[in-house]
């Protein structure tokens, strides 16, 4: 019987995670920071027709892509002269399970299928647990789903609660844990214990999965409009969502389209605290995951994070609670699409952008998501009520995230905030440097982290020689 213990569990990682998942990274890692990102990725063994047919049989891909007039227009009223872009939205709410994370789950239970295991294993409290369930339950593989649930009052977010009740829905067993690190130790031991596959979000073939996405972006916008999109918004937590959109994009030809990621700002809110756990409306698409997975991706359950949101990332805008929870409604009042209010994160980014843009330009969000039950922005909010939360009617400047939510009064409140990007490069080096001593890097190491910032490696030097 091998030694369980946290510490001896962890001490286990790679070859766990060697064992579910069939890829030894040890082939791609040249360093402990640089790694072949591009042959890992190209040695999915998938080519991208391949990703098209493996989605197209399991209900996933080629969504439409809806022009918000109404809401354009609205925009428009409050920008300035000549300015308001169209604004697009991919309705991923029509992929099997309701939204983008079934491309990922697709690959990862085909190549599961594939490969022989008997069922799959993801640790997530977000829409990917229904997707990898649902995926599971296409292919006659068990699945078990590992959640952060309650806090040590043993109360449970309402959002996380529905997410349980779609996972259970699609035939999955759904181990509910509490906040804290024991999700990673006990994911681990589960992958140890049942052999199954590892689904994880942080692998190649589930950024494969979302590259899907880019490409029909691309081609729907092409279609309609004979042009490019100009930006094109992707709501930011773990960073795979706008890597495999981001790649996907460039792989249709894209390449002048700005990549804007957007999260909601929890400033001050530690993910990890008990307390903290259950003052938050939004459970992903925040600041507690996106900024840190954009400063070091490295810090998930594989040995090589495969989603490398700076490597692609042009921007990075936060809006409030408040604001996305606005937009959310005005989305269903103006357009009658009620979707759920973690995919118009990226929704309430592009009114901002669409204000600054040309009105003959064209910002596409890249993303819906299903609601209904915890999801729902009134349930959520009801929740934030029931915790002490402030929630008001006013100026968006003025929330605090985990005291007051603040709903704005009228669109031209809706402004966004963009983030310093070098900040955000600055603070990559800075765990980068932690990982491996700056003088022990060579040439490659200097390649590398300047491709994963998407920049250049005299700046690279430059910021290095400033810390």
């Amino acid at each position: 019987m091998p030694d369980m213990s946290y510490a001896a569990v962890l001490g286990r990682k790679n070859e766990i995670m060697k064992k579910a998942l069939g890829i030894n990274f040890e082939d791609f890692i040249q360093s402990p920071i640089a790694f072949d990102y591009e042959r890992m990725m190209r040695e999915t063994g998938y080519s991208h027709d391949d990703i098209v047919r493996i989605q197209t049989d399991s209900k996933v891909g080629n969504t439409p892509l809806f022009e918000l007039k109404n809401l354009t227009e609205a925009v428009r009223k409050v920008a300035g002269p000549g300015k308001g872009a169209t604004i697009l939205v991919k309705d991923e709410a029509a992929n099997a399970s309701g939204s983008f994370k079934a491309r990922r789950a697709s690959i990862s239970a085909f190549e599961a299928q594939k490969k022989g295991f008997q069922g799959l294993i993801a640790a997530t409290s977000g829409n990917y647990g229904a997707a990898v369930a649902s995926q599971a339950a296409m292919r006659g593989l068990k699945c078990i789903i590992l959640q952060e649930v309650f806090d040590s009052r043993n109360v449970c977010q309402p959002e996380i609660v529905e997410k349980s009740r779609a996972c259970e829905a699609y035939g999955a067993e759904v181990l509910r844990l509490s906040v804290g690190p024991e999700l990673f130790y006990m994911a681990l031991r589960t992958l140890e214990e049942t052999g199954f596959f590892n689904a994880s979000l942080y692998t190649p073939f589930g950024i494969r999965g979302v590259e899907t996405l880019g490409v029909e972006v691309a081609e729907q916008v092409r279609a309609r409009f004979k042009k490019d999109p100009d930006a094109v918004v992707i709501t930011h937590a773990g960073g795979g969502n706008l890597t495999g959109t981001a790649r996907g994009l460039l792989l249709a030809g894209c390449d002048q389209t700005r990549i804007v990621a957007c999260s909601v700002d929890l400033g001050g809110l530690h993910m990890a605290s008990d307390t903290d756990f259950n003052k938050k409306s939004f459970t992903t698409g925040h600041t507690g995951f996106g900024v840190p997975f954009a400063t070091w991706p490295d810090r998930v359950d594989v040995p090589r994070n495969a989603a490398r949101s700076l490597r692609y990332m042009d921007e990075y805008q936060l809006v409030t609670q408040g604001e996305v929870f606005y937009v959310t409604e005005l989305l269903t009042k103006l357009e009658g699409l009620e979707r759920g209010p973690a995919g118009n994160t990226s929704l309430t980014a592009a009114v901002t952008l669409a204000c600054q843009m040309d009105r003959d330009q064209i910002v596409v969000v890249q993303e819906t998501e299903y609601t209904g039950a915890g999801k729902h922005h009134n349930r959520q909010l009801s929740f934030a009520r029931e915790n002490g939360i402030d929630v008001r009617v006013g100026d968006p400047a003025g929330n605090i995230p985990g005291k007051t939510i603040v709903i704005p009064e009228h669109l031209g409140q809706v402004r966004g905030k963009v983030q310093d990007m070098d900040r955000l490069r600055v603070s990559y080096l800075k765990n980068a440097v932690k990982a491996h001593a700056v003088e022990l890097w060579n040439e490659n190491d200097y390649a590398f982290v300047a491709a994963d910032l998407k920049t250049n490696t005299e700046w690279v030097k430059q910021a290095l020689s400033n810390l």
